[in-house]
């Protein structure tokens, strides 16, 4: 076989691959009813805006490296955020005051509001110095698991839940019940977590040699940081917002920056038959809450 005829045979048979594998997407978006990792595309032109407000923030050594890790995953979260309805009211869960600013300076909510892990009735006030004026706002603090949240039923529009859940340490369905609650009837919950059924975590469990959970390792300097109690599939996100009686909207992964490519992994998967959709090392999930879901409090996957 000439050379020429060899390339046009792999050209052919990656061809044949690929339409494969989208195959393979499609019937998988209909045994699970979710999309193959079919987010919606922001323009890039919106990118840029939220990648360059980010960068401007004032942060420390510590602030900075934190950024450049998470920098695709915050751009890509207020991407996904809904334009201000009804309320006009946003709420951020675990908020570290990066996203919270962009909510009312880029999103143009008319009233945010952020939490963090505290005693409940007690806020903080803090500060993010911005372009065009300082960013001032109290920080709620109370306990998302068990904690009535202190806000009025169907007070906000939006509530963002990113990179909180696989924190909690022993009840995530009241928090579910909570922004439930606090949300107006169609209002949205905007959750991003790891998913621990990634390529990446595949590897590590194969490999026999790391933790397949992101962030496994304990804190040196600070007692009261808790590393990841639980990580989730993407398909158990989708579950979880389904108990709590939300409609799911988008739900899709996506690899991380630097994350190796693992082809190997993936022809893995694929030669054994197994699901390969939705296997990006983070999740993210935008659901809206309708008054006639039910809701499940105590669903039987997620607790004994």
């Amino acid at each position: 076989m000439g050379m020429r005829a060899g390339k046009s045979l792999v050209r052919t048979t990656l061809s044949a691959f690929r339409a494969g594998m989208r195959r393979l997407d499609r019937i998988a978006a209909r045994l699970t009813g979710y999309p193959a990792d079919a987010g919606t595309q922001p323009a890039p032109e919106m990118t840029a805006r939220f990648e360059t407000f980010f960068r401007s923030l004032p942060v420390d050594a510590d602030a900075r490296r934190y950024l450049d890790i998470h920098l695709r995953r915050l751009v890509r979260t207020m991407t996904l955020t809904p334009a201000p309805q009804g309320t006009r009211r946003v709420l951020e869960l675990g908020a570290y005051l990066q996203m919270t600013p962009a909510l009312e300076s880029l999103a143009g909510y008319d009233e945010v509001r952020a939490a963090d892990f505290g005693p409940l009735g007690q806020s903080v006030r803090k500060s993010v110095p911005l372009a065009d004026g300082e960013f001032v706002i109290d920080v709620d603090l109370f306990d998302a698991e068990c904690d009535r949240f202190p806000y009025p039923d169907g007070y906000f529009s939006l509530i963002l839940c990113c990179e909180m859940l696989e924190h909690l340490l022993t009840d995530p369905m009241h928090m579910m019940c909570e922004i439930r609650r606090c949300l107006e009837p169609g209002g949205r919950a905007l959750f991003t977590t790891p998913n621990c059924a990634s390529l990446s975590s595949i590897e590590s469990v194969l490999s026999g040699q790391a933790n397949p959970q992101v962030f496994a390792e304990y804190s040196k300097s600070n007692a009261g940081s808790r590393p990841h109690v639980r990580e989730y599939t993407a398909i158990e996100l989708g579950k979880l917002l389904s108990a709590g009686g939300f409609e799911v909207e988008q739900l899709f992964t996506e690899r991380v920056s630097g994350a190796h490519e693992l082809g190997w992994v993936r022809e893995l998967l694929v030669t054994h038959h197994f699901d390969y959709a939705l296997r990006g090392e983070q999740t993210y999930c935008l659901a809206r809450m309708l008054e006639d879901l039910p809701v499940e409090r105590y669903p039987e996957w997620l607790y004994d």
